[in-house]
């Protein structure tokens, strides 16, 4: 009688920190997609009592950049978690002193601080700050370096319209990621992630906001284009994503109205389109720009389904790096 092969033992979590998407392997962002998609149902609905899975500790919310989802969405899923949760900004903490990053960061971790989520203008600032504080820290943003948790919701949500919730594998599929690509940390971690997770990428901007070296990172199926009619009737997913003007040093396209007519996402555009086209946008949006009114709101877009799932997505991301 042959013998029985042994099974593989489950993945478990194992890192301290979530800095980036990059260092992850599949399996890890599929355990934390899988953790995600536990806590779906708890996570927006106000009539299920709060979990007690982060009960007694403690996470700070430290932003030296505005932000308005993903502070409140990091928040809540803290709150939900039943965490004590800590508010902080640059503007009114002592940064404005001329404190650095790691003094402030040390401080705040001698109160007592289980968990750190931290976003910041400097690229590799979350790492930066994983070396230096025993506590967790989460990357909610770091300059034009990556958005891991952003780029999870995006995978969740593309999992759920498409009914691919059960495996989170996406191969098959053909994602285009269009804009301001150049300085965008949301475009680098959804090119890491979707293509762990199988699927196809293509970036799609004018020349001066495309970098050609993100289609020759090893290990991803990334390729370039100028072109979005053409690129349009290839793909399942669509993300859209803001011009960066803040970040922009020099004139990126001749004029927003050429942008619009070559970029914008309209619903004259949209017939182009396969049907079942998924259309995203990380938010916040630059109405009649990168996309119209009539397509953000349309039966194709997921854009409010993604910030919902931000919820589930960060309340994982916490419950896994705060362990005992």
């Amino acid at each position: 009688m042959a013998a029985t092969a042994p099974t593989a033992p489950p993945l478990t979590w194992s890192r301290r920190h979530l800095t980036g998407i990059e260092p992850l392997s599949a399996e890890e962002a599929r355990l934390l997609l899988a953790k995600a998609r536990g806590y779906h149902e708890v996570s927006t609905r106000r009539a299920v009592p709060l979990c007690k899975d982060l009960h007694g500790k403690v996470v700070v919310n430290l932003f030296y950049e505005d932000s308005t989802r993903t502070r409140a969405s990091f928040r809540l899923a803290a709150s939900r978690l039943s965490a004590d949760v800590l508010d902080m900004s640059a503007s009114g903490s002592s940064v404005s002193k001329g404190e650095t990053l790691i003094d402030t960061a040390r401080n705040i971790e001698a109160m007592g601080v289980d968990t750190i989520v931290c976003r910041h203008s400097q690229s590799g600032a979350a790492q930066q700050l994983a070396e230096h504080v025993a506590c967790a820290v989460v990357n909610a943003g770091d300059g034009q370096h990556e958005h891991p948790t952003q780029a999870l919701l995006d995978a969740f949500t593309i999992a759920q319209r498409l009914d691919r919730l059960d495996t989170f594998d996406l191969t098959g599929l053909r994602v285009a990621i269009v804009g301001d690509i150049a300085h965008s940390r949301v475009a680098r971690s959804n090119l890491h992630l979707l293509t762990k997770l199988g699927a196809g990428v293509v970036l799609v901007g004018p020349p001066t906001l495309v970098p050609g070296a993100l289609a020759r990172l090893p290990g991803v199926d990334v390729t370039v284009a100028h072109d979005l009619d053409a690129v349009l009737p290839e793909v399942d997913v669509i993300n859209m994503l803001r011009v960066q003007f803040e970040r922009i040093a020099g004139p990126a396209f001749p004029s927003q109205r050429e942008y619009t007519a070559l970029y914008g996402l309209t619903a004259r555009r949209m017939q182009r389109a396969r049907p079942g086209l998924v259309v995203m946008h990380p938010g916040p949006m630059n109405r009649g720009l990168e996309i119209e009114s009539a397509v953000a709101d349309g039966p194709n877009a997921v854009i409010l389904q993604q910030v919902a799932n931000g919820l589930a997505i960060r309340m994982a991301a916490l419950a896994l790096v705060t362990q005992p």
